[in-house]
């Protein structure tokens, strides 16, 4: 027995089945594998009005556009004479094949699997009286949400596109930015029951071969029954899963994701989700916008200082406040002591108490805003900004000089471009302010050297996470660290990518 229960089993097995159906393809098998959904329908059809030469025709109501079937298939077998007057059904089904519909997708199928992804996918399939193959032709429906402005990363002088569910809008929106046939798209199933279908994208001479090949091998070893969720992707192809920090960076911008490829990078997009994945990721990946390179090197540059300036602020103020308040008041200066011990003579509770609680406070005000509807969590968090804001202070439940060293940090963190990175970062500001509470100064300085430590142990893809502050086998990156040189400067693409083609422009 263990302190959560009972002594937890092996998993069972997960065998693989491989075909799902094995059966003889006919239309009446195809039918029992669709028993009691109400989407599917089956319509027979006579050429020529001769029940002798019957064709079945199958397909899922919702995944065919109507217009479509009815133009591509309907259409040319009721009035196409070439296929009415046909000698036999082996001649209808090669006019059928080679041309005498309408689709632009016409494939001949021999199993089952085939047909039924097939039709799942947006096809008809037409059974032929006598014959063992199958035609699917497809005429698939189109409705998705439409490209539209991106929320989360918005750009004053970028695109105002943005990737959708669908992977086919997404692949189109890729490639009339990066026109170049040397962007490579290849696809793979993933998902026992979903059965998603991802795309790798990469450009055929820049990117490493083997950081390819070896993405490729970890998104076919994922064996999960569906994906359908970030994390059911984000989870599986990294090294590292016991880390709070992120080890993918996601973009929902093609703007960005095809710069990303420029670099070197190798993408990853599904069907269903909305944005884009660039591999590897590194620590600068989680404060670049796409704004900075659309900027001067000189505010660009300005920025990046201010994005890594905050991200201290919100990792160490809570716990330098509380380590000075309560072991090194001599860092203070002597007004400001003054002040605090007065502000914090009717308080109750310790410090450290204070601090803890107020962040506390404040994500828990961010989570309430954040999970309810936007008209209710603005008034939740107006609400909770005046009760935990003045009306605290008023009640001597918080001195206001903790207040202003939280709210100070929390918006510090608000800076950071990516919000799983800003997530991380809240978490090990927690440990931070305890290890300062309790020891001083010297817990937070060991709290972040344990920080420090444990991202120098990250690599994603075997680059180092704390690139560029890091060595790649003495490949350092070039052209920027924090500060990004001029654009014309930058000749050549980063070092530690190893691509094979470092040269970017002349």
């Amino acid at each position: 027995m263990g302190i959560f229960g009972a002594k937890k089993q092996p998993p069972p097995p997960h065998p693989r089945k491989e075909p799902r159906y094995d059966c003889p393809l006919t239309a009446d098998n195809i039918a029992a594998v669709f028993d009691r959904c109400a989407d599917f329908n089956r319509r027979t059809l006579y050429l020529n009005n001769d029940p002798t030469r019957q064709v079945e025709m199958l397909f899922i109501a919702g995944q065919v556009r109507n217009e479509r079937a009815c133009d591509y298939v309907l259409r040319p077998l009721t009035q196409n004479e070439a296929l009415r007057t046909a000698p036999d059904m082996d001649a209808a089904f090669d006019l059928m094949a080679k041309g005498g519909l309408y689709s632009l997708v016409v494939q001949v199928r021999d199993n089952a699997d085939q047909v039924i992804f097939d039709m799942i996918d947006g096809s008809v399939a037409l059974f032929f009286q006598g014959r063992e193959q199958v035609l699917t032709l497809s005429a698939g429906t189109e409705e998705k949400r439409s490209v539209s402005n991106p929320e989360n990363e918005p750009d004053v002088k970028g695109a105002r596109d943005s990737f959708v569910e669908s992977l086919r809008t997404n692949t189109s929106l890729v490639r009339r930015r990066f026109r170049a046939p040397e962007l490579k798209i290849e696809e793979q199933i993933v998902g026992r029951q979903s059965v998603t279908p991802v795309d790798l994208l990469y450009v055929d001479g820049i990117a490493d071969s083997e950081l390819v090949a070896q993405l490729s091998d970890r998104l076919q070893d994922i064996d999960i029954d569906a994906l359908l969720m970030t994390g059911s992707l984000e989870q599986y192809v990294v090294n590292e899963s016991h880390t709070a920090f992120p080890l993918t960076a996601y973009t929902e911008r093609p703007d960005r994701f095809c710069t990303g490829l420029a670099e070197g990078r190798v993408g990853v997009l599904v069907d269903g989700i909305p944005m884009g994945w660039l591999f590897p990721a590194t620590l600068d990946s989680f404060f670049r916008t796409g704004q900075d390179r659309s900027t001067s090197w000189a505010v660009a540059g300005a920025l990046s200082v201010l994005r890594y300036i905050c991200m201290l602020i919100t990792l160490f103020l809570p716990g330098l406040y509380a380590a000075a308040v309560l072991f090194h008041l001599e860092l203070i200066p002597v007004k400001l002591t003054l002040s605090i011990i007065a502000a914090k003579a009717n308080v109750p509770f310790s410090t450290l108490t204070e601090v803890v609680v107020m962040l506390l406070a404040f994500e828990v005000l961010q989570e309430a805003g954040l999970r309810l509807p936007s008209s209710i969590g603005q008034t939740v968090s107006i609400l909770g900004g005046l009760v935990v804001g003045s009306a605290a202070v008023e009640a001597k439940l918080v001195s206001p000089a903790v207040l202003v060293v939280v709210a100070i940090a929390g918006i510090a963190g608000y800076t950071a471009p990516s919000q799983d990175f800003a997530g991380a970062l809240r978490i090990w500001r927690f440990g931070l302010a305890v290890a300062g509470g309790v020891l001083g100064l010297v817990g937070l300085i060991l709290g972040g050297m344990a920080m420090v430590y444990r991202l120098a142990e990250l690599e994603t893809f075997h680059v180092a996470y704390l690139t560029p502050f890091a060595s790649n086998a003495g490949k350092q990156k070039e052209g920027h660290v924090v500060l990004r040189e001029p654009l014309p400067k930058v000749k050549t693409r980063p070092n530690y990518l190893n691509t094979r083609n470092r040269r970017n422009q002349g």
